[in-house]
């Protein structure tokens, strides 16, 4: 069975920490051969604000859809002024009403620059998910100081963050393996009983 993961980057900024972190977390998922990795880039989405009409309704269908069609999320957030980036906001507030992204397990990974990381956005964007049905797992993973974590090239030049980083993605993968897929399997099986 294909494992779908949608990533999510919540900062729009060129050369930002988050995509520079999402990276590692998706190099992560795609060891595994049963997963297949859709990455979302916010800023090619022109996201209408709440109640407003959607100046590229087939970009933001296709988001949509594929939220729907994941079996798991993955949401990178900076921390901006004590909470979850407003891309990252807009973004879950684009999923639709009910949201696209009930039911799904969400793991979080949030960067910041301070000493404490991202704790206050990953515990907002833990509750937001939690609001609208989907499933935060419990470990979010924080990185402070993420500007001396990462190069001006990307690359991470902290093992221990680095693998961190990494358990974002393990941690999604091993709850989809230990509570989705047997439960979609067994699913499968009571349907094709059925159908005999």
């Amino acid at each position: 069975m294909k494992i779908q993961i949608v990533t999510i980057c919540g900062s729009v900024r060129p050369g930002n920490y988050s995509n520079m972190a999402l990276a590692l977390a998706i190099d992560e998922l795609k060891k595994d051969p049963k997963v297949e990795v859709t990455s979302i880039h916010l800023e090619d989405l022109d996201m209408p604000l709440p109640g407003l009409p959607a100046k590229k309704p087939e970009a933001i269908k296709a988001f949509q859809d594929s939220v729907s069609q994941a079996t798991g999320v993955l949401l990178a957030s900076p921390e901006y002024h004590g909470g979850i980036s407003s891309p990252m906001k807009l973004a879950i507030d684009n999923l639709d009403f009910p949201s696209k992204l009930a039911g799904k397990p969400v793991s979080i990974l949030g960067v910041a620059a301070g000493t404490i990381g991202a704790v206050k956005s990953s515990e907002q964007l833990r509750a937001i998910c939690a609001h609208v049905g989907a499933v935060p797992l419990p470990l979010a993973v924080s990185i402070p100081h993420v500007h001396q974590v990462f190069d001006q090239n990307g690359h991470c030049q902290d093992p221990a963050m680095e693998a961190l980083i990494r358990r974002s993605a393990t941690s999604l993968l091993d709850y989809i393996n230990n509570a989705v897929c047997p439960k979609l399997s067994l699913e499968a099986i009571l349907r094709e009983k059925e159908s005999d």
